[in-house]
């Protein structure tokens, strides 16, 4: 595909993204007073959940609108995926074509500069304090429900009862003596009363999970598995309706060209880009910007992603492709008594703040 449209992983749990690490670099005499540095072009990582769902049917799945009033229970033994939520973000990677050396005088007043590990600018005369694009993510894996049903609620009465039916009765009456026992308790009405507040909520847990583990054997048990695929776009110009992945209920995301899952397109436009410039204005801009501090202003576009002609993400991306760049002049860190510190958006290349 012309945008490079990459599967990164597929995960078995919310990913994380780490923080950004930094690498401070000094203007110092054995460098001759520069630092070297890159300026990033935008890659944007989509992440889409999907949540896997296991079903298994219950023995008495018959029974059980006939002794629980329950009509909503599981069947027969079957799996399926549901998509969920699409998240994009902005990252940064350097681009070889744009990398830039930095020389200040001997007794500026900014000495230092923070780049990431792999060259990025991130700070002038100032610590580095993280990126928004970088933060870690805390959203927490879903816990799955049992897939087996504890034996310990298999009494012998139950294991013995001759049919099906006879069982499933049993089951019931058993259910119905959990809850009884359990409203005694409440209300102070059983007859040994547990002696504390902690040992009665004790009893009151084991007691429910007791119910969950027969009502199961009607209802059925169904377990969730959250799982992500990634995606990364490096986006040189508009892009229309192109396949990301495909997505099958029955198998999940697929590759774009599985014609067994449905297709979900992407589709990028740009909303504000930067007019080319004719070769002479090009060639007497980077005569102005020749020894100064390059940084990028990006562009901005429109992304949309849909699945059967429903959005499942609709925003605003900045893209540093579609920008242009400008310069700071190092004559800015000379005066020592109003020393600047500079901050940039190391995923952008686009400044932050600057302060005096």
């Amino acid at each position: 595909m012309k945008n490079w449209i990459i599967i990164i992983a597929l995960l078995l749990s919310v990913p994380v993204f780490a923080q950004t690490k930094v690498i401070k670099k000094n203007a110092v005499k054995a460098n001759d007073f520069g630092i070297t540095y890159s300026l990033p072009k935008t890659s944007l990582i989509i992440d889409a959940e999907v949540t896997k769902y296991t079903c298994k049917a219950g023995p008495y799945y018959k029974y059980a609108e006939k002794y629980l009033g329950v009509k909503d229970v599981i069947t027969e033994d079957n799996e399926y995926y549901e998509l969920g939520k699409i998240t994009v973000r902005n990252k940064g990677i350097p681009d070889p074509d744009n990398t830039f050396i930095v020389n200040f005088k001997v007794g500026t007043s900014a000495p230092y500069a923070y780049l990431t590990e792999d060259g990025l600018l991130c700070t002038i005369n100032a610590e580095y304090e993280g990126d928004e694009n970088d933060k870690t993510t805390n959203n927490k894996k879903a816990v799955p429900a049992k897939n087996t049903t504890d034996k310990s609620v298999l009494t012998e009465e139950l294991l013995m009862a001759g049919s099906t039916s006879k069982q499933a009765e049993v089951a019931a009456k058993q259910i119905y003596r959990i809850r009884e026992s359990r409203m005694n308790i409440l209300t102070g009405e059983a007859d040994n009363l547990p002696p504390d507040g902690e040992a009665m909520k004790l009893v009151i847990q084991q007691l429910e999970e007791q119910e969950q583990a027969l009502v199961s054997l009607f209802t059925g048990i169904k377990n969730q598995e959250i799982m992500h695929s990634t995606f990364t776009i490096n986006p040189q110009g508009d892009i229309e309706k192109e396949v990301l992945f495909r997505f099958s209920r029955l198998l999940g995301i697929v590759k774009p060209d599985d014609l067994g899952g449905e297709p979900v397109y992407l589709t990028l436009k740009a909303l504000d880009r930067a007019p080319a410039l004719p070769e002479k204005e090009a060639e007497k801009k980077a005569k102005s910007l020749k020894n100064s501090i390059i940084y990028n202003i990006p562009g901005k576009a429109s992304l949309l992603i849909t699945l059967n002609n429903k959005p499942l993400y609709k925003g605003e991306v900045q893209v540093t492709q579609f920008g242009t760049q400008e310069g700071l002049a190092p004559v800015m860190f000379e005066d020592k008594k109003a020393p600047i510190r500079v901050y940039f958006y190391p995923s952008t290349g686009a400044i932050k703040q600057i302060i005096q």
